[in-house]
C-alpha cells in the first residue's frame, strides 16, 4: 500500500487546479485507504465539502473504464467524474507524482434530504419518526447538530446518530379491573395519554403499560389500544391482549354495538333534563386541534339525562351513541352547559375535567356480554353527596 498524507493529497489537488496555497492539509477530512488490487491503492477523502477518490495504479494506461472499476470497489453506485490532468497538452487523467501514476476522481453533488436519506439507511424506522429524531436534536452531520429534517447531506457527510435509549416504564402501573387471556381492562386516571402521538414520547401512556400483556401492535406506539379516551378523561377503557381479539373488538367499535356510559358534571343546567343530542361535528379550522359543531360534519349522537342539580352545576348520565372525537365535550358546550374543567371548550378552570368513563358494555372472546365498571370518583360526590353513584 502506497503511503500517502494529507499534504500529499493537498499537493494531488493543487496539481489538478482544484485547490491553491491557502490550503493546508488540515483540510482534508475522513481519509480512508483500500486495496482493490495488491497492485493499487484507492484513498477517498473529503475536501472542500466534497468527496474524492485517488488511485495509485501503475497499470491504469488511462483506461477509464478501468479507474472508474476500481473507484467502485469502494462504493458501487457512486457517480462522479475522472478528472482531466490539466498540465498534459494531449487529454489524459493519469498525473505523475513522486514517481507513481495517480488518477483523481471527483464525486457529482447527490444532495438529498437528511430525513429521507435516514430513512433510507434505516428502514426499520419511518421518515416521520426520524424527522422528529431529528428536531429533537439526535442527528448530527459532520459533527454539527442539524434540526431541520429538509437540510441537503451528500453520501460524502458524515452523519452521526445520537437516540436517546427508550424509557422503560414496566415499573409503572394502571388499576387492572379485569383480565385474561384475550382482554385487560383499566380504570384509566386523569392526566395519562392513550397512547403516544409518535414513536418518541418520554411520557408513560396507558399503551406503555398495555405492552406487558399484549402482542398486538407491539410494534408501534399503540400496542393493544381498541379505543381512547382523552388525557384529562377518567374510566374504562379495554385493550386487546392478541390481533384475532382486537379484530372483533375494532368491529363492535365501528358497528355501534358498544354500550358506553359516562358521568360529568356541567355549568349550569340544560333546559331538558333529558334529552337526545343529534348534532353533526367537524374539526375547527380556525383551530384544528379542536371541533365544533358543524351541519357539514360528521353525524353525533348522545343522549344525556340529568342525575342532579345545584344553583350551579348539574351531575349528568352521558352515553354516546357515536364515537366522535370531543364529542361529549363538544355537545355539552353547544347546549351552553360545558363540562366542568374544559380547558378547551369551557370557561371557568377546575381541579380536573369532571369526564368519567363509568361503564363499558361489549362482547369479549370466549364469554358473554360483559358489562365493565369503574367506579366514580370521590371528587364527583363531593360535589353531589346525595346522588346516588
Amino acid at each position: 500500500m502506497v503511503k500517502v498524507s494529507s499534504g500529499d493529497l493537498i499537493a494531488i489537488l493543487r496539481r489538478f487546479d482544484l485547490a491553491n496555497d491557502d490550503n493546508v492539509p488540515r483540510h482534508i477530512e475522513q481519509v480512508k485507504f483500500s486495496n482493490p488490487d495488491e497492485k493499487n491503492t484507492l484513498i477517498s477523502f473529503r475536501f472542500n465539502k466534497r468527496q474524492f477518490y485517488v488511485l495509485f495504479d501503475e497499470t491504469g494506461e488511462d483506461d477509464l473504464d478501468y479507474i472508474l472499476s476500481q473507484v467502485r470497489t469502494a462504493k458501487q453506485d457512486v457517480i462522479g467524474e475522472v478528472m482531466v490532468n490539466p498540465n498534459d497538452q494531449v487529454r489524459t487523467y493519469g498525473l505523475p507524482f513522486k514517481g507513481k501514476e495517480v488518477y483523481l476522481f471527483a464525486v457529482l453533488s447527490d444532495k438529498r434530504r437528511l430525513d429521507t436519506v435516514l430513512a433510507e439507511r434505516y428502514p426499520e424506522i419511518s421518515r416521520s419518526t426520524w424527522q422528529k429524531h431529528v428536531k429533537a436534536g439526535h442527528v448530527s452531520v459532520n459533527g454539527v447538530e442539524q434540526l431541520s429534517p429538509k437540510q441537503d447531506v451528500t453520501d460524502a457527510d458524515n452523519i452521526a446518530i445520537n437516540v436517546p435509549d427508550a424509557i422503560d416504564f414496566t415499573g409503572q402501573e394502571l388499576p387492572i379491573l379485569y383480565i385474561d387471556d384475550n382482554v385487560i381492562v383499566i380504570n384509566k386516571p386523569i392526566g395519562v395519554l392513550t397512547h403516544a402521538k409518535s414513536a418518541l414520547s418520554d411520557e408513560f401512556t396507558v399503551a406503555e403499560f398495555f405492552r406487558q400483556y399484549t402482542t398486538f401492535a407491539a410494534d408501534t406506539n399503540r400496542p393493544g389500544i381498541i379505543h381512547r379516551l382523552d388525557r384529562d378523561t377518567s374510566g374504562i377503557m379495554i385493550g386487546a391482549r392478541n390481533k384475532e381479539t382486537a379484530v372483533m373488538l375494532q368491529k363492535q367499535f365501528a358497528d355501534r354495538k358498544t354500550k358506553k356510559t359516562y358521568i360529568a358534571i356541567v355549568e349550569g343546567q340544560p333546559k331538558e333534563f333529558e334529552a337526545k343530542i343529534d348534532l353533526p361535528i367537524a374539526r375547527n379550522p380556525s383551530a384544528p386541534s379542536t371541533f365544533r359543531v358543524d351541519a357539514k360534519g360528521k353525524s353525533a349522537t348522545t343522549t344525556y339525562k340529568v342525575l342532579d342539580t345545584t344553583d350551579t352545576q348539574s351531575l349528568i348520565e352521558l352515553k354516546p351513541l357515536t364515537g366522535r372525537t370531543h364529542q361529549l365535550r363538544v355537545h355539552m358546550a353547544y347546549l351552553g352547559t360545558p363540562i366542568v374543567g374544559d380547558r378547551v371548550y369551557g370557561k371557568k378552570p377546575a381541579d380536573r375535567l369532571y369526564l368519567h368513563a363509568k361503564e363499558l358494555e361489549i362482547t369479549i372472546p370466549v364469554s358473554d356480554r360483559k358489562v365493565f365498571t369503574a367506579p366514580v370518583p370521590s371528587e364527583f360526590k363531593d360535589r353531589f353527596p346525595k346522588a346516588s353513584l
